[in-house]
């Protein structure tokens, strides 16, 4: 039997042999120390981006097909993630009264960046966990009486719809779909779509930027700027935007926006972003509330208060935005629309049905498209269990496939050749 210090000495011993086993740091410090120099894009653009790949902790032959679930954080958002840990859990804060709490200040080191990359106004921002989190926000937040109705699409995540489906169970409202083809053919049909489904009691305009069900990218401005034409308040869930295309929320002209960076900006899981213009501020109540819920000068910030929470987070969603910026968001972008295209070039090649708007303004790193007689879940187990490729998609056939920045033409191009495989295994050609 262990005496008292016996039993110590064996958990540290059992401690640090785990944490030496463990690869996680090792994998971190083994990527490369800064990221490619920038003379490398001009001279040879695929070993620029497999240069970046480096950056990811994904192993070398595992071929990552769904950030449209969630982003793989590369090393330098994990570098600062961890020293953000060394740093507050030694709790030795100069002052006595300062701990390593979110949800009790300002934050505005973390904001400043934010809305630099944004394009708004810190004060118009509240730092969040996820664009779920901002969504509930907005629908339990603003005043709407029973019969008023908010205006979306039928291609609306769980955490966009469900909020206002807990409002309209609880206090009467109506929550009305307008129905998307697929694919969307253009701008046009979907402000149509909407214009004609807008009634007296229409009050909230709500849609996704992007998609989750194919990926479109809808007209977020021109449907902001028809809901203000009508007196109605506009409310983006923009969960795929930050760090798949540029965003400026000053000129799009909505009301409210939430967001998940841990998608295609790769930040950490749990930071996200609530935007509230700040002439409709004052409209929206906190469904959470601590000190300062009802203290108007604090602007947006009063909905980050939300008690203790992960300061480490938002150190990691800072360095996610440097990093961004340092490979540039134009290039990025361009990145993704080149390789959404190749990838849906190829699978329409093979037959596939595109749910992907033939409008290049209208995609972008997201190709969706229908596969039957493939069985998605079937495919997705044995492209996973066989071959390491990760991909997503809908029952019964459906196939979202997101294609980030790192990812090199060598690695679609497995997936396509394993893709074939799979028909021809099962007699699907």
């Amino acid at each position: 039997m262990l005496d008292r210090r016996g039993f110590l000495a064996s958990s540290a011993a059992l401690a640090a042999g785990v944490a030496f086993r463990n690869p996680l740091f090792a994998q971190v410090e083994k990527a490369p120390a800064s990221l490619p120099d920038a003379k490398l894009f001009d001279q040879n653009q695929d070993a620029y981006w497999g240069e970046l790949r480096k950056q990811f902790l994904i192993p070398e032959d595992e071929i990552y097909l769904n950030n449209g679930t969630v982003g793989s954080s590369p090393a330098p958002v994990l570098r600062a993630i961890f020293d953000s840990y060394n740093q507050t859990e030694k709790m030795d804060q100069q002052d006595p009264e300062d701990y390593p709490i979110w949800g009790y200040a300002a934050w505005n080191e973390f904001r400043d960046p934010l809305a630099e990359f944004v394009g708004c106004h810190r004060d118009e921002l509240a730092l969040v966990r996820n664009a779920t989190e901002g969504n509930s926000y907005i629908a339990n937040g603003i005043d709407m009486k029973a019969g008023d109705e908010v205006l979306m699409t039928d291609q609306e995540h769980p955490g966009g719809e469900q909020p206002w489906q807990l409002k309209a169970k609880r206090y009467g409202t109506v929550v009305k779909k307008v129905t998307l083809p697929k694919p969307v053919e253009n701008a046009g049909q979907v402000l149509n779509l909407f214009d004609q489904a807008i009634t007296p009691r229409t009050r909230v305009i709500f849609f996704s930027h992007i998609t989750t069900v194919t990926g479109v990218v809808l007209p977020a401005k021109d449907l902001c700027d028809l809901a203000r034409s009508k007196g109605i308040l506009s409310a983006v869930d923009g969960a795929h935007v930050p760090g798949m295309m540029q965003l400026d929320l000053s000129s799009l002209h909505c009301d409210f926006y939430s967001a998940s960076p841990h998608k295609w900006l790769q930040a950490p899981k749990g930071s996200g972003f609530l935007y509230v213009r700040n002439e409709v501020i004052d409209r929206l109540w906190n469904t959470i509330a601590t000190e300062g819920w009802d203290e108007p000068q604090l602007r947006a910030e009063r909905f980050q208060r939300i008690g203790s929470s992960n300061v480490p987070s938002l150190a990691g969603l800072r360095a996610a935005i440097a990093l961004a910026n340092q490979i540039g968001m134009p290039r990025i972008e361009a990145r993704h629309r080149e390789l959404g295209n190749y990838m849906l070039a190829e699978m329409t090649k093979r037959g596939a049905e595109s749910w992907t708007s033939p409008d290049a303004k209208m995609r972008c790193a997201i190709t969706t498209v229908n596969v039957p007689p493939i069985h998605r879940m079937d495919l997705e187990n044995w492209m996973w269990k066989t071959q390491k490729i990760r991909i997503r998609g809908g029952e019964p056939s459906k196939l979202r496939l997101s294609t980030p920045y790192y990812l090199r033409k060598k690695d679609i191009d497995r997936f396509l050749e394993k893709f074939d495989d799979y028909k021809n295994l099962n007699k699907l050609a």
